[in-house]
């Protein structure tokens, strides 16, 4: 890859890490609620799930779901389940001050939420098959290619969680109020429930 293309790549792939989304929307919420340093490390499941999917992209297998409707439509189903079923818990949440997450369980938990949201959508791993392949050289070895590209759109993400983690920070002293919580929880369980359907009725392209 010349200098020009990754001059290209970095801010066009910076804008996909920095795209409104669940995930994003978890970090935020995340650190509103538990602190900056649990939003980044809960972040870590969001990573390990595009670190696989780009490694299925390296190796050719994700060529097997864009081409089986069978699978993505189940992977599909699942995620919006998930996100629906997130939703709901979250507009049922309790309205609690702001805690601190002391033991690695409950961190490990958060994770594994950040996980199975990234990994419950199939569009993501189709992004990576149509987006990354473009600022690959045919002439070199394509698979080190894009695991460099890889590797360089999991440090941005890494960048996205922080900023929207440091966001999620700043609304502590706007959600300080009960009823402002309330309020917040149940825009965000929206959010996820649209994200939901929207999955749900997506179609492979």
């Amino acid at each position: 890859m010349t200098l020009w293309q990754l001059l290209f790549f970095i801010p066009a792939c910076f804008a996909l890490n920095m795209a409104p989304g669940p995930n994003n929307l978890l970090s935020m919420n995340n650190a509103r609620c538990f602190g900056f340093r649990t939003a980044v490390i809960a972040g870590g499941g969001r990573i390990a799930a595009f670190a696989i999917m780009i490694a299925l992209v390296a190796s050719g297998l994700a060529v097997v779901l864009y081409a089986s409707e069978t699978l993505f439509f189940t992977i599909k189903v699942a995620g919006a389940a998930y996100l629906l079923w997130l939703a709901i818990a979250l507009w049922r949440s309790e309205v609690s001050p702001l805690a601190e997450v002391s033991r690695e369980k409950s961190r490990f938990r958060l994770a594994r939420q950040e996980f199975l949201l990234a990994a419950g959508n199939p569009k993501a791993i189709l992004i990576f098959t149509a987006f990354l392949p473009q600022f690959v050289d045919n002439a070199g070895n394509v698979r080190e290619q894009l695991f460099s590209l890889g590797s360089t759109f999991l440090l941005l993400e890494l960048c996205a969680i922080s900023i929207y983690a440091l966001f999620g920070l700043y609304l502590r002293q706007w959600f300080s109020k009960p009823h402002m919580v309330k309020r917040f929880n149940r825009a965000c369980a929206a959010f996820l429930a649209v994200s939901g359907i929207n999955l749900l009725f997506s179609r492979q392209s």
